[in-house]
């Protein structure tokens, strides 16, 4: 053995930290710092990586750090209260011992279960001592997994660190702002709002997220599809049956928002930016789409030539003086009879949505009687998923069929109130305002107008509603 060494450090972890106080870790600093008294090591140094497993192979930043000064000769030794707190990995022990032997460093002493590594027998004992330490850790994780399962299958639901939205910090019981708030976001939603649109809303008005912080519209959106606002359990990503807490929300408005998500991703439709009829003018001179093309301060629907867009390029209209008289079309067939006798039309749809909604409720019940079968034993995992496939393919089919139906939303409530709506629809974003509009008109034929002049004649616009 060499002689004292002068720069020794002291390594601590614990893989989990319920209570966030460290105290574990702090338990090994204090054993750990005895030793070094007891050996006449002085410490400079103290990496502490508190709730990191050893086993996962995620990264420990201090342990990192640790080999870092080992290998640069910024300490000449190491105290560690056991082998299973510096790793539970044989092969992250031989990189360990690896870095030692390229740095010469010889000194490194375990608070419990003593094992010198500068001798053949005593190297032995380190690594049959990391293989124990990983066997129990991968014994562990496989009981866990398992426990994982049936909690699962039984409704269980899953704690994390932090508490779902909406619950309260038992994971079950319904918090009722956060509820009445998840739902009017849904309906929002629904309405054709954007995730983005509703994110900036919350937080001008100041509602924060679970930890407290601002929303984003990618948290939004992985809150809004979770199945477990609906009551449904998820393992793995995958719904395997009813959780043993109240929802928030119905099985089919988890559906319909969905299915509003799917459609806006295989449309590719975008929220409007600037422009409230993006999307819903035509050309009179060509029948091709009009586009939004500012110029200077004024903003402008083009009919743009060329290869990427197809028109005549021989038309152009202001957008402002359009948009305003459009709207106001829009609120005043809000109150005409034509539009209640479409929509009642339209409410036929009403027995395929019944009927999707059956179909649907008997494929979930499907779904659950084959959760339950492997749950008490009746079949195997392999079964349960080659059976679940085609069950959740049938899901999916209907849960996309619906996507339609989402649109018709945007009306709910305003049928018959156009004039109550006018005196507020300045104050609607324009996410809303695009959402009522776009349920109304199919589009509208924009007929060329006189040069130079910015106002919108009422002959130059022929709107075609919707029926």
């Amino acid at each position: 053995m060499t002689s004292t060494p002068q720069c020794a450090a002291i390594y601590a972890r614990i893989s989990h930290d319920s209570d966030g106080n460290a105290a574990g870790v702090g338990r090994q600093l204090d054993d750990c710092r005895k030793l070094a008294a007891s050996l006449g090591w002085a410490v400079v140094d103290e990496y502490v990586d508190n709730d990191i497993s050893a086993y996962s192979g995620r990264r420990r930043p201090e342990y990192q750090r640790l080999l870092d000064d080992l290998a640069d000769g910024t300490v000449d030794a190491v105290l560690v209260y056991h082998l299973d707190r510096l790793t539970r990995r044989p092969i992250e022990l031989e990189q360990f011992l690896a870095v030692l032997d390229a740095a010469k460093v010889r000194h490194v002493r375990f608070v419990t279960g003593h094992s010198d590594i500068t001798t053949g027998d005593g190297l032995l004992v380190v690594r049959m001592l990391a293989a124990v330490a990983a066997n129990e850790s991968a014994s562990k994780s496989r009981r866990v997994a398992r426990k994982h399962e049936q909690d699962a299958i039984e409704g269980i639901p899953h704690r994390g660190s932090t508490r779902p939205y909406g619950y309260r910090s038992d994971f079950v019981t319904i918090d009722p702002d956060e509820a009445a708030m998840f739902r009017a976001i849904i309906e929002r939603v629904l309405a054709g709002e954007s995730t983005r649109s509703i994110a900036a809303w919350l937080n001008e008005e100041q509602y924060p997220t679970v930890k407290g912080s601002e929303w984003r519209t990618s948290t939004l959106r992985g809150m809004l599809i979770n199945p477990r606002y609906a009551g449904l359990r998820v393992h793995r990503g995958q719904i395997v049956g009813a959780g043993q807490w109240e929802p928030i929300i119905s099985e089919e408005t988890h559906r319909k928002i969905l299915a509003a998500f799917a459609e806006r991703a295989s449309s590719g439709r975008r929220a409007p930016q600037r422009y409230l009829l993006s999307g819903l003018l035509r050309c009179g001179r060509c029948e091709n789409r009009l586009f939004s093309s500012p110029r200077a301060s004024r903003r402008r629907y083009v009919c743009l030539s060329g290869p990427d867009h197809g028109g005549c390029g021989r038309l152009t209209v202001t957008a402002e003086p359009l948009e305003d008289l459009i709207a106001q079309a829009v609120l005043y067939r809000l109150d005409s009879p034509e539009l209640a006798d479409a929509m009642t039309g339209r409410n036929s749809s009403d027995t395929r949505t019944r009927d999707l909604t059956a179909e649907l409720e008997a494929a979930t019940e499907r779904r659950d009687e084959l959760a339950k079968a492997y749950g008490d034993g009746a079949i195997s995992m392999s079964e349960w998923l080659t059976a679940r496939r085609p069950i959740e393919a049938s899901i999916e089919q209907h849960t996309r069929a619906l996507a339609r139906l989402t649109r018709t939303t945007a009306l709910t409530g305003l049928v018959g109130n156009g004039h109550q709506l006018r005196a507020s629809w300045a104050t609607l974003n324009l996410d809303r305002q695009h959402a009522i509009v776009k349920a109304v008109l199919d589009h509208a034929v924009i007929a060329p107008g006189r040069a130079g002049v910015h106002t919108v004649e009422l002959d130059r616009v022929q709107p075609i509603w919707r029926s």
